[in-house]
């Protein structure tokens, strides 16, 4: 059955997303379309509309939130039983979001979905293993600084926090070759805000930011979220293409370029230091700022230690983002921000207009737990269990995985780049993965457009060495079944 679509601005026509939610509600009401029946999965019945799937996504979470329908993780889009579902157009009276929450909307309905698959390994998240977290110690921590400094930790903390924590971080970037100060280090929520920040410091509504190919996912959500456009510059065994960065650097409209050449997300890969001195004399070529993202830096567990971008700048390009996160814990909330001269007066200034300040009490137990020697040996503990699982992983992926299957080996952090033959969109493996039993970060998610992808990120966060191995085995009988299947007959759907 065929969607007849009104496009084109100005025409009084209904957002197109809306006019696809709008005739499924209809199917819905006449009867042609009853409980239990399977609407076409997104990137087909974009194809099959000539639209966006961001579109079609849209679409249907309109219809799951009134009811309508229910997605499930591994099986597609189902009409859900004895729903009624009004045809009319949705209530005027109702404020309509802006343009761009909406394209943040869809964004996000672009990510997949894990809430549904509890039982699986979970290879997918990247946040630290609770089972690790020295729970006792920060409690101590907590208490001690409380007891010794009252009230004042419970003040507002103002936008540049607090100063023993600043203290102790910019000794940890010094032990590290940055000649870092206190009056350098500016705290911030994790480095999600941190991230925010420095982009606002440098770059403006419709401005340009180059971006790894592929990157984190949530910087292009920041991106977007700021009105920025992202420029994507590929990214190869040994880091950015060089040369396709200077040629983006060039570009006026290009204000600076984000960067984590430190146990990359999502690649796991760390740059040599002949390639960040490089990378350093591009961006001084053309006068454009880096943001380096080293949340991981603390977590090298084999090899040697590279000197950061911040360490070998000498132009004051350089802003570097420090998260507590991932070597700690996320729940404090707690990154810092190491910049230069006026950059600093600058971040001071947003952090003020963003928020009053962090949790001073946070803060300063923080720098209690690194002063009094917990964060390190803690660190030690971490380091340890992430060389026993990267080994396992390493082990796995070597016999699990098909022929013509390749994967990065990291030398710290928690994730694993694995590139599949190329027919192989990773997007619908994931599905195939869920049933197997394993979760994965599927490629297309890291892209700055979303196409299809056939690379994956694997994290070994959550997971012990034996379900590692048996989450690498799934992966393994899922990518397996999918390669065996040259032809595989079309499904019969709806509509």
């Amino acid at each position: 059955m065929e969607i007849a679509l009104e496009r084109g601005a100005g025409n009084g026509a209904l957002p197109v997303y809306q006019q696809i939610a709008a005739h499924i509600r209809a199917e819905i009401a006449g009867g042609r379309l009853a409980a239990g029946d399977r609407l076409p999965p997104i990137r087909e019945l974009a194809r099959t509309l000539g639209v966006n799937r961001d579109t079609v996504a849209l679409a249907y979470d309109a219809l799951s939130s009134e009811g309508a329908v229910e997605a499930t993780v591994g099986r597609g889009t189902f009409v859900r039983e004895a729903t009624a579902v009004p045809a009319s157009r949705p209530d005027p009276a109702l404020p309509e979001l802006s343009g761009l929450v909406n394209r943040l909307m869809a964004f996000e309905r672009a990510r997949p979905r894990y809430g549904t698959a509890r039982d699986c390994v979970p290879l997918h998240a990247l946040v630290p293993d609770p089972a690790l977290y020295p729970v006792e110690e920060f409690r101590r921590a907590l208490g001690r600084v409380l007891a010794r400094d009252g009230a004042e930790l419970l003040l507002y903390g103002g936008p540049q926090g607090h100063v023993g924590l600043r203290e102790v971080v910019a000794g940890r970037l010094r032990d590290r070759g940055v000649a870092a100060s206190a009056e350098e280090i500016v705290l911030c929520h994790g480095a999600s805000q941190g991230i925010e920040l420095a982009l606002r410091l440098f770059a403006e509504p419709g401005d340009c930011i180059a971006v790894e190919e592929p990157t984190y996912t949530n910087v292009l959500a920041s991106l977007m979220a700021l009105g920025l456009r992202p420029v994507p510059v590929p990214m190869g065994g040994d880091g950015l293409d060089l040369d396709a960065l200077d040629a983006v650097l060039a570009r006026p409209e290009v204000k600076l370029l984000y960067t984590i050449p430190t146990f990359h997300n999502p690649m796991g890969i760390t740059t040599s230091v002949a390639h960040r001195r490089a990378l350093l004399a591009a961006a001084q070529r053309h006068a454009k700022p880096l943001i380096e993202d080293a949340y991981e830096m603390d977590l090298r567990f084999t090899g040697r230690p590279v000197p950061t971008l911040a360490a070998l700048d000498r132009s004051g390009l350089v802003v570097q983002l420090f998260s507590f996160s991932k070597a700690l814990f996320p729940g404090a909330r707690v990154g810092s921000l190491f910049a230069r001269g006026r950059a600093i007066e600058g971040l001071l200034a947003l952090k003020t207009a963003t928020d009053l300040g962090g949790s001073l009490l946070l803060q300063a137990a923080l720098a209690e737990l690194v002063e009094e020697g917990s964060f390190d040996r803690h660190l030690g503990r971490v380091r340890r269990a992430l060389r026993a699982r990267m080994a396992a992983a390493a082990e796995a992926l070597e016999r699990e995985l098909p022929e013509g299957t390749r994967w990065t080996r990291p030398e710290g952090g928690y994730q694993i780049w694995v590139e599949v033959p190329a027919r192989v969109d990773t997007r619908d493996l994931f599905a195939d993965a869920v049933r197997e039993g394993v979760l994965f970060a599927p490629g297309h998610q890291f892209l700055h457009d979303g196409r299809a992808s056939n690379g994956l990120r694997l994290t070994l966060a959550r997971a012990d060495e034996g379900e590692i191995a048996r989450g690498i085995a799934a992966l393994g009988r899922a990518l397996r079944a999918r390669l065996a299947v040259r032809s595989a007959p079309r499904e019969r759907v709806l509509l």
